[in-house]
């Protein structure tokens, strides 16, 4: 599974309707991955909403993977998951997982905790805020720095995330992003479908 390509990742909109709607358009623009990431209290929407878009991707050819839940990725079958520094040992999501299905892990601006990610055996390290985000105003950016240092030392696809547009991406694949992970300039664009093919477009 070649993990390169536009990373999307879903706005935390309640509206399941409205939300599958959206992904479905996204999709259209064949991404390499879609995150499903919901800081929603409900369980069960959780649950609901993260069944219909398996399905969508699944029909799609696309891997989903499940933000911060491994029980649930593990519960629906999903193709992996992605978990930050709160969200368990990465050794024991990777042994759950099996080597089949994906996993990836926040760095954040955090040299060491990529280090640690590398060795715990996930499949790419995440790195961000790369530019002031309105999902997380209060992140401190990382550098740009440690992409380079990922993709020179750790033989991992790296992903960023943090603002990213699709005018301020190309610097990022030229440091080494294999993932750009998007999502407000992504979901909020006037053609989603469209932006997702010019984000992939970036690749070529």
């Amino acid at each position: 599974m070649a993990l390169r390509g536009l990373y999307a990742v879903t706005p935390d909109w309640l509206d399941t309707a409205i939300l599958l709607d959206a992904v479905g358009r996204v999709l259209e623009g064949r991404p390499a991955l879609l995150q499903y990431r919901s800081k929603a209290t409900d369980p069960a929407l959780r649950r609901e909403q993260a069944s219909r878009l398996l399905a969508l991707c699944r029909a799609a050819g696309v891997p989903l993977l499940i933000n911060d839940d491994l029980p649930l990725a593990l519960e629906l079958g999903a193709d992996g998951a992605h978990l930050g520094r709160d969200d368990g040992d990465l050794a024991e999501a990777r042994r759950a997982l099996g080597p089949g299905r994906i996993l990836g892990a926040s760095c954040y601006g955090e040299w060491s905790r990529a280090e640690a990610a590398a060795v715990a055996g996930v499949d790419y390290v995440a790195f961000g805020a790369m530019y002031p985000s309105s999902t997380k105003p209060l992140a401190p950016c990382a550098p740009v720095s440690l992409i380079t240092r990922a993709k020179a030392e750790l033989g991992l696809p790296v992903a960023a995330i943090g603002g990213i547009t699709l005018d301020n991406a190309r610097p990022l694949i030229q440091a080494g992003t294999d993932l750009p992970a998007v999502i407000s300039d992504l979901f909020s664009a006037p053609d989603p479908a469209a932006r997702a093919a010019a984000f992939a477009g970036l690749f070529e």
